[in-house]
């Protein structure tokens, strides 16, 4: 619509056209308002019934809220509107009526739960809290692909179809793929590998993975994003320093450009970026200081995972983000590199936010003899992974990464309650539409 004005530049004195959605209509009598509203803000129009032609009066007011409507007139000069100015129409057109019956109210006036609203994720996206959620989610995501490039990071994109799982056959989503089964892709790891193998060496993509888990959780998906970085002659210590800056430069952003937004969310006051350096605990002193902390029915002892009870505690205990290194290698992934002093210790790591784990990475193992050792030492059939691991053979350089959850980014930083909150149309056990 070329002559169309946004409700945010109407200033006195212009004669414009504005396009949007009935947010709401208030009619006292004598005088009615309609209130428009598009991406840009809301704006008020002004219907004084006795001066205006039936039929106009009649269209705007007539319509249901949510209808999409085109109003063209003059603006005036208003304090006591939203927005201290109004617009007097000379034209209202119906672009797109709406039911009355609207399954939620776009006005948030009237709660729906988390379902309703994914269900119409249309119309909840037209309340101002729910779109600062996306608008600061693309903010993050614009920031982190930025401070990539500023680690020398090439963006890159993996294949989704494998015909082989990251990490086997468990938790893997078989499809027909021409006549013959293959899987949706868990993880980039293994292709995000074999580039920072090549001359290329710094990568990250920001993508979909599919995971077949079944956990129902308010921090699990079975698709979700992962902020996947590799990088060749790498470390773990280098990966680590990757993933602290890739997560305050997400905070960073928000803080600078998303000010409407989080007054919308209710966090103007109270956001705020990560500050010093994130403390760097041992897995062995990370489960002293979960038992010590007393929250759990049962100590743990070496080699047990951290449960959801012990992370929060842990968490609690810290009071802000840490990274969790040197984990037994059982627990880690067949492509992790062990400590040469110590082959019971990876160089795993873990980046937790208090609330949950958000970072899993570390160093892999670049040898080809003990990358074949590790695949069978976990029960995988190194020939299935030929395409992988025979690029070993020529040359591949030391090198670590990270893998990092989209979704838990957002939610952790702006303390949401449901991962599915940072999701446009996520997928889990019970959601497969819209």
């Amino acid at each position: 619509m070329q002559d169309r004005t946004y409700t945010a530049d109407a200033e006195p004195g212009d004669h414009v056209t504005v396009s949007g959605w009935i947010h709401e209509i208030r009619d006292l009598g004598g005088i009615a308002f309609l209130i428009l509203r598009d991406s840009t803000g809301k704006i008020q129009i002004k219907f004084e019934k006795d001066e205006m032609d039936d039929d106009l009066v009649e269209t705007g007011l007539g319509a249901a809220r949510e209808s999409v409507v085109s109003v063209s007139g003059s603006v005036e000069e208003e304090p006591r509107a939203p927005t201290g100015v109004e617009v007097v129409p000379e034209e209202v057109e119906i672009v797109s009526a709406a039911d009355p019956e609207l399954p939620l109210d776009p006005s948030g006036k009237v709660d729906a739960d988390l379902s309703t609203r994914l269900d119409n994720r249309t119309l909840d996206l037209r309340k101002d809290d729910v779109q600062a959620i996306f608008e600061i989610r693309a903010e993050i995501m614009r920031a982190v692909r930025e401070r990539f490039r500023e680690f020398r990071c090439t963006e890159i994109n993996t294949p989704k179809i494998v015909a082989t799982g990251t990490e086997g056959g468990t938790e893997l989503f078989p499809i027909t793929y021409f006549g013959e089964e293959a899987f949706m892709n868990q993880s980039p790891q293994l292709f995000k590998q074999l580039i920072a193998g090549s001359n290329v060496e710094r990568v990250f993509e920001i993508g979909p993975i599919f995971r077949a888990e079944e956990h129902n959780t308010p921090r699990h998906l079975n698709e979700a994003t992962s902020i996947d970085f590799e990088g060749a002659f790498c470390d773990e210590s280098d990966a680590m320093d990757v993933a602290e800056g890739i997560v305050k430069a997400a905070y960073e952003a928000v803080e600078r450009n998303c000010g409407e937004e989080l007054e919308a969310l209710g966090l103007a006051d109270e956001f705020a970026v990560p500050e010093g350096e994130f403390p760097r605990l041992s897995y062995e002193e990370a489960i002293e200081r979960i038992n010590a902390t007393g929250e759990l029915d049962e100590q743990l002892v070496w080699g047990d995972d951290l449960p959801t009870e012990g992370e929060k505690a842990l968490g609690a205990d810290v009071g802000g983000h840490y990274f969790i290194t040197d984990w037994p290698s059982e627990i880690k992934p067949f492509y992790i590199q062990d400590h040469d002093h110590d082959e019971q210790l990876s160089t795993g790591f873990d980046l937790m936010h208090p609330r949950m784990e958000l970072v899993s990475g570390g160093q892999r193992e670049h040898r080809h003899e003990k990358l074949i050792d590790g695949f069978e030492q976990q029960g995988l059939d190194p020939n299935e992974f030929e395409y992988y691991t025979k690029m070993f053979k020529y040359g591949m350089p030391p090198h670590a990464g990270f893998g990092l959850g989209g979704e838990r980014l957002v939610m952790t930083t702006l303390g949401l309650e449901n991962i599915r909150e940072a999701v446009l149309f996520p997928r889990d056990r019970q959601r497969l539409s819209p």
